[in-house]
């Protein structure tokens, strides 16, 4: 049926309006990447004295059913060189398998070695981990916090390149960068170490080198226990509660450090429903941030560049509902002959911008930087294949509902092999993995339009066709796989409640 005209203005302004918010995303990008070129080596914080006596520190590692990780990280942070009079590792274990029964042995091992190391089990798990850590916090009296998450393998000296920084009293909490123990195992694990490298190098070093506000990243970090309640404690109102309190700690004065040279490896989500998953629970965080703390930010005594930069960080997200809303109008435009006089270079820029983000990253940490790089095509169509999982995501962030925390399983996977034969944490297929096959079979069509039509518009809707026919092949390939070796179950049973 022939589009209406009123349906054909709809889509056009849609068609625009989704490319110059795309366009928007693209050109900050770019500014960031500049911003990063600029301020990578000033004002490069200095490297402090050590203290005279080193202060109390508490490392919280919260938990929920990580069998298969739990005890290689808690032997990486019961080797942490730190004075043991000074070191106390908390273990917030809100689990309901065996991985507490790992965590007991492991207690008890470590305490008869003379280690100050708890377990916390809490019966109910409210606030998920925002609750476990604010749990925890009320049972110490630490003066420092470092969290870490179960996939993460913390360096012996972590406590020592991180604290000495705190010397300076404005400081509230010092950030880590993010390597990777399994960057190496897979394309699709390459593909998530660009993505996250650009993250890391360019976007937190260029936001707090130029008085930025950043965010802490949930694992990694340090925190300084006097700013954690002065800026209202750890909240779980939102699935972010990482952004949430470091903002809340910017909008208090305090000072926010990144460290790009200090790191701790962690794992990367080895399957594309993990990923899926993982991705997910960060955009609605972070659009719930947006929305709780939006009207703070525009009050708070910041410049307009800074309040500008920070509502661009937290909506970031708004990139997948953008990128879907532009494929479903970009068909009937084109049958109705009406696309070629819209703006399509805003595409172009919306993707050259991320793509020098990812170029600089590898650059920087990288000296094989050229092999690595081989994988930025399947970089593009990882980050368009998951659009309509994010989607679904944002408009979760945009709702007044509270979701659950829904953990990111681990696999104990590293460069030599994925961790899927022997995991019992099966994620399960959902509605969501079917339209992504309907959806790539609309781009398919699509390109087929523009082929023969809009030539302009190929390559997009070729990259659109492969990211949401990889990510559901892959999606259904790897859940069969773990059914498989989970004794041959159908991977579209409920997934359990986290």
């Amino acid at each position: 049926m022939p589009m209406t005209h009123w349906t054909l203005i709809l889509a056009q302004v849609v068609h625009v309006a989704s490319a110059l918010g795309l366009a928007i995303i693209g050109f900050n990008a770019l500014v960031l990447s500049g911003i990063y070129l600029l301020r990578r080596r000033f004002p490069a914080p200095q490297k402090p004295t050590q203290p005279h006596a080193w202060p109390s520190v508490t490392v919280q590692l919260p938990l929920y059913n990580e069998r298969y990780v739990v005890e290689r990280l808690i032997e990486a942070v019961a080797q942490l060189d730190y004075p043991r009079e000074a070191l106390h590792i908390q273990i917030l274990d809100d689990s309901t398998d065996q991985t507490s029964v790992i965590v007991n042995r492991l207690v008890e091992h470590y305490q008869d070695q003379g280690l100050n190391i708890s377990h916390v089990q809490r019966e109910i798990r409210t606030g998920y981990k925002a609750g476990a850590l604010r749990a925890g916090l009320a049972l110490i009296d630490s003066a420092f916090i470092a969290v870490f998450d179960a996939d993460f393998v913390p360096p012996a000296d972590f406590l020592k390149a991180t604290i000495p920084h705190f010397a300076d009293p404005r400081i509230g909490m010092v950030q880590a960068r993010w390597a990777h123990l399994n960057a190496l195992s897979s394309w699709f694990t390459r593909a998530q170490s660009l993505a996250l490298d650009a993250h890391f190098v360019v976007e937190q070093t260029a936001r707090n080198r130029s008085g930025l506000l950043m965010n802490f990243s949930g694992a990694a970090g340090v925190w300084r226990r006097t700013c954690i309640e002065d800026s209202g404690g750890w909240q779980a109102d939102t699935l972010s509660e990482d952004i949430d309190l470091s903002y809340r700690a910017q909008l208090r004065d305090w000072a926010c450090l990144y460290l790009p040279e200090v790191s701790a490896p962690a794992e990367l989500p080895p399957t594309a429903m993990a990923f899926k998953t993982q991705q997910a629970r960060w955009a609605t965080g972070t659009i719930q941030c947006l929305r709780k703390l939006g009207p703070d930010i525009l009050r708070a005594d910041l410049r307009l560049w800074q309040k500008v930069q920070a509502f661009l960080h937290l909506s970031g997200y708004l990139v997948h509902p953008l990128l879907i809303l532009l494929l479903l109008t970009t068909l009937p435009l084109m049958l109705s002959d009406t696309l070629t006089g819209l703006p399509l270079a805003g595409l172009s820029l919306a993707t050259l911008g991320p793509l020098l983000q990812v170029v600089i990253g590898q650059m920087t940490l990288y000296e094989d930087r050229g092999e690595r790089l081989l994988v930025l095509p399947a970089y593009m169509m990882m980050g368009l294949g998951i659009a309509l999982s994010n989607t679904l995501a944002v408009l979760r962030g945009f709702s007044n509902q509270q979701f659950a925390f829904e953990r990111t399983p681990k696999f104990r996977s590293d460069d030599q092999q994925d961790g899927l034969s022997s995991t019992h944490y099966r994620q399960s297929l959902n509605a969501v993995s079917l339209l992504e096959a309907i959806l790539f079979a609309y781009a398919a069509i699509s390109a087929w339009v523009a082929w023969t039509s809009v030539p302009a518009a190929l390559p997009f809707m070729l990259l659109y066709a492969a990211g949401f026919g990889t990510i559901s092949a892959l999606s259904l390939w790897q859940s069969l796989k773990v059914a498989h070796y989970r004794g041959k179950q159908l991977p579209f049973a409920p997934a359990s409640k986290n």
